[in-house]
């Protein structure tokens, strides 16, 4: 059994669609289970239905939601060569059931309404490249996922019920298997034990293929993206990269809490625990060796890794009556950072003070150092940048610190983190 994972960039056109299926051929001999993401920019566009709908903008909403629809039908006529296809019943109780939510008023909080109206997407493509894998010999079986991963209800962000969803697997995937060797199901995307839709928050659908692959016991998950693997650094941002071919579970986990954008670690939670590997390949050439993430890959070879995270705010907290910024003080600090939903990236304490490192985001800032002035002295700089760098070198330090400033500084061993200016 593998689980294999293909996000919205892989579906943005007829080709690509096409190419998917190439490559899932090309696993004839395997049990596939397939998790699939909306279709290109469709969740951009859903969320912005939802913005419309929330601020009682209907006649936007509806427009959207329209077009949305449109495109889906194009696309699904273009595959299947038909309208006469018992895909678009299906497609129409998609659509109702979103416009049924539009008919609403907005009662309850914009986090539910999100995900009643943004999960479409992964309903709508998963719908659609079933039908077309089935006319085309890929036999395969449609699961709604919303049938097998159970949460709570904390709407954009819920937790999975482990328990209760390894006992719908048993029951409702599994036996699939004894019909058609692939299983076809969406990523991003559950229901609370009252059957409302919920989402599972960033990389939704990696974590979704994470909690198949653990629950089934798989043998590996593969990421299929549009990129040769996992890179040293973004290469929209640093000359020379180069690729990864192997690396741990742990060194993935430190990438992504310094802010690199490679793979979520709740993503790879539900694979270490049952020491799952994850492959990062390329759909656009599957022969291309990609990246194996693993336990116990060889780290001898690292690269010298680096993660910068523009649009940055250092903010420093003075007591105002000299007092020592000490454990309660600092805890204190915390808890309004916890309650205000703010990451700190990068913290420095001195005797008197509490400098940290977060995004930002004016609105919450405002409100951070509203709650903040109560008792403390704010300063803070904007336009500011956070450089990590692990298994550093100090000549390449010296290289991306050139003409600017250092406004604070942590080194360890294996990682150094700098704010810039």
């Amino acid at each position: 059994m593998k689980v294999f994972k293909f996000g919205g960039a892989s579906l943005e056109t007829i080709e690509r669609i096409q190419r998917v299926g190439q490559i899932i051929q090309s696993y004839s001999g395997d049990q596939l289970l397939v998790v699939i993401s909306a279709m290109g920019k469709t969740t951009n566009e859903l969320e912005k239905v939802a913005q419309n709908f929330f601020m009682r903008k209907r006649e936007i909403a509806a427009q959207l939601l329209y077009n949305v629809e449109q495109y889906h039908l194009q696309v699904a006529e273009q595959l299947l060569g038909t309208k006469e296809h018992n895909l678009f019943v299906q497609l129409q109780q998609f659509f109702t059931e979103a416009e049924w939510t539009l008919g609403e008023k907005p009662l309850r909080t914009y986090d539910y309404y999100y995900d009643q109206i943004v999960g479409l997407g992964e309903l709508l493509s998963t719908a659609i490249v079933s039908a077309y894998f089935n006319e085309t010999g890929i036999t395969n079986v449609w699961l709604d996922v919303r049938d097998v991963f159970r949460t709570d209800d904390n709407f954009r962000d819920a937790n999975i019920d482990w328990e209760v969803t390894q006992r719908q697997v048993n029951e409702k995937v599994l036996p699939l298997f004894n019909t058609a060797s692939i299983v076809i199901a969406q990523g991003f995307i559950g229901s609370t034990d009252q059957n409302e839709s919920v989402t599972l928050g960033r990389e939704g659908s990696d974590f979704s293929a994470a909690v198949f692959a653990n629950l089934l016991n798989a043998e590996s998950q593969t990421i299929w993206k549009d990129v040769e693997g996992l890179k040293n650094a973004d290469p929209k941002i640093f000359p020379n990269t180069v690729n990864i071919p192997e690396i741990s579970f742990g060194e993935v986990i430190e990438m992504a809490y310094y802010g690199a954008q490679v793979i979520h670690p709740k993503t790879i939670k539900p694979l270490q625990n049952k020491q799952i590997p994850l492959y990062v390949k390329c759909f656009l050439d599957k022969e291309l060796p990609g990246t194996v993430i693993r336990e116990d890959a060889d780290q001898r070879s690292l690269p010298p890794i680096i993660v910068l995270k523009r649009n940055q705010v250092l903010i420093t907290i003075t007591s105002r009556d000299f007092a020592f910024i000490t454990e309660d003080k600092i805890s204190d600090i915390y808890e309004i950072f916890h309650a205000k939903k703010i990451k700190i990236n990068l913290t420095q304490n001195a005797a008197i003070s509490f400098s940290c490192c977060i995004d930002n985001n004016p609105e919450k800032i405002e409100l951070l150092i509203k709650a903040l002035h109560q008792g403390f002295k704010i300063s803070y700089n904007e336009g500011l940048e956070l450089l990590t760098v692990r298994h550093y070198r100090n000549g390449l330090l010296d290289e991306l610190t050139k003409g600017r400033k250092i406004l604070l500084e942590q080194r360890s061993d294996s990682t150094v983190q700098m704010v810039v200016k």
